[in-house]
């Protein structure tokens, strides 16, 4: 049995997957399996994870399902202790995996492990978070407020995480959203266990790269309604923000594709004093001024310009 077992979910990535999976082969830490989801990619995906013949990857095709499925497929074939994701378009530093080892030594109270990562831009431009709450000197522990941390940027996404598979017993898998299902997951998990964080950039999130999803192509995903934390939320000032703000991003989206019953659904769940300034102007705005500012942002970070709407 593996301590880790790896799942990277697939669709369209022939130009990406060698390169992601190439970066967990180079890890320090060797004790894994990895499993690669293929979910009905209709490009030359497939044949680039087959020319890889180590013995612990694992390769399964099924139909398009979305990745919350191919995430909860790879769980049920998982055989490892610890369950990490990785993108199939970011790439792990040496360490990462080694890191998450250790965290799981030192803080086994840990129902959540996470590195570091950078946004990826281009060799040129990386930006590296810097999280409220957190040192910005070389740390890993226990992080003191989830919520409060996860405010600027997020602490945790997909390709950072490793999860231990008794959580998934206690609090279930991924909820089959096509869109936040990842921020959903993270946030169950944070509402009952204590998260582990080491500040070491472990991970390269690629924002150059196809399929990322689109603030206008919205329509077709769906997004958690958040509702079913409205309870605890009334205990916490933080998770009550962290929601908030979760609630203004789903809200604008929906506004930008239209879906005037859905940006209202989110808009009237949270409350305009916890977001920015920005934030709150923005979702005033009529559809078209907002699409015309969307073009605009889009436009600026392609030439490494990255405008926040939420900070």
């Amino acid at each position: 049995m593996s301590f880790f077992s790896i799942i990277i979910p697939l669709y369209n990535k022939e130009n990406e997957i060698e390169k992601t999976l190439q970066s967990v082969f180079n890890q320090i830490f060797t004790d894994y399996e990895v499993i690669v989801i293929n979910d009905g990619s209709t490009d030359k995906s497939e044949q680039k994870v087959n020319l890889f013949s180590d013995e612990r990857l694992r390769l399964i095709t099924t139909k398009n399902q979305g990745v919350a499925h191919a995430r909860n497929l790879g769980i049920s074939e998982a055989k490892g202790q610890l369950i990490a994701f990785l993108d199939a378009d970011d790439y792990w530093f040496p360490m990462h995996l080694e890191s998450l080892y250790q965290l799981n030594q030192n803080f086994p109270e840990a129902g959540l492990l996470a590195t570091n990562y950078q946004f990826y831009y281009s060799d040129k431009k990386r930006i590296t978070p810097i999280f409220e709450g957190i040192p910005t000197e070389k740390w890993s522990g226990i992080v003191p407020d989830f919520f409060k941390s996860s405010m600027k940027y997020r602490l945790v996404c997909s390709s950072t995480v490793a999860i231990k598979r008794v959580v998934f017993d206690e609090i279930g898998n991924f909820k089959n959203y096509n869109a936040g299902e990842d921020n959903e997951m993270w946030l169950r998990i944070a509402i009952h266990y204590p998260v582990a964080f080491n500040n070491q950039v472990g991970v390269y999130y690629c924002m150059n790269t196809a399929n990322k999803i689109s603030e206008l192509d919205t329509k077709k995903k769906h997004f958690p309604p958040l509702n079913e934390f409205l309870d605890l939320e009334k205990k916490s000032t933080t998770l009550k923000k962290y929601l908030d703000l979760l609630r203004s991003e789903f809200a604008l989206k929906k506004k930008l594709s239209g879906e005037t019953e859905l940006y209202h659904f989110y808009y009237n769940q949270l409350n305009p004093k916890n977001l920015h300034w920005k934030t709150r102007v923005l979702l005033q705005l009529p559809t078209v001024v907002l699409k015309i500012l969307f073009y605009i942002k889009k436009t600026s970070e392609k030439f490494g310009y990255n405008v926040s709407s939420y900070h």
